[in-house]
């Protein structure tokens, strides 16, 4: 299938069919794709926990406001973190990447204040969200991208050290009744001439 076949059919999951789980194959090739994420620099600022064990997905599930009937029903989710202390990422890109990229950082990034710089590091992990939700596809995963998370509440339940939450994906097989997939509910974007500028 082309990618523009898999774009047309992808769509956000609202009900997922509880007694389908992805197979332990398939979730090691989406980790494997997260590792493998682009990243500004290769900076690589980022955590990704994979929730499959019920009770940890259920207190999630809690602290995530009208995302609590999606996640319990998925088979996965997934907690995309960003890392919140600047002097241990400053170290990591000290330790793996080349000169260049580092004095790249310090030239340009370095000089900014906290908030701008946590700023770029959190856009990057916005980065690998897009190459996941693809990944999903690719696979026949369904997912549904979720910023509406307690962030406190996920960090404190997944036990997270030296990186804070910032959204989740919930993963897994369509419940086939699903009123939002794109047989019932043809999906509503932009025309591309509103969009797209081709000079």
């Amino acid at each position: 299938m082309s990618f523009l076949d898999l774009a047309k059919g992808r769509y956000t999951t609202k009900s997922y069919n509880a007694n389908t789980k992805i197979s332990a194959e398939k979730i090691h090739q989406l980790k494997e794709i997260l590792r493998l994420s682009p990243s500004s620099i290769n900076s690589q600022p980022w955590q990704f926990s994979f929730v499959s064990d019920e009770k940890t997905k259920q207190d999630l599930a809690s602290a995530s406001f009208f995302n609590k009937q999606k996640i319990n029903e998925a088979s996965h989710l997934v907690v995309f973190s960003v890392i919140d202390n600047i002097e241990k990422f400053e170290e990591q890109i000290r330790q793996n990447l080349p000169e260049g990229a580092v004095d790249y950082y310090n030239n340009f990034l370095k000089p900014l204040p906290e908030k701008e710089i946590k700023s770029w590091l959190a856009h990057q992990v916005y980065l690998s969200l897009g190459f996941f939700l693809s990944a999903c596809a690719s696979l026949e995963i369904d997912s549904s991208p979720m910023e509406g998370i307690e962030k406190e509440a996920y960090d404190k339940t997944l036990k997270l050290e030296h990186y804070n939450s910032l959204f989740a994906v919930a993963i897994g097989y369509r419940n086939p009744e699903d009123t939002n997939q794109p047989s019932v509910k043809p999906k509503s974007r932009l025309p591309l001439e509103t969009i797209i500028q081709s000079i």
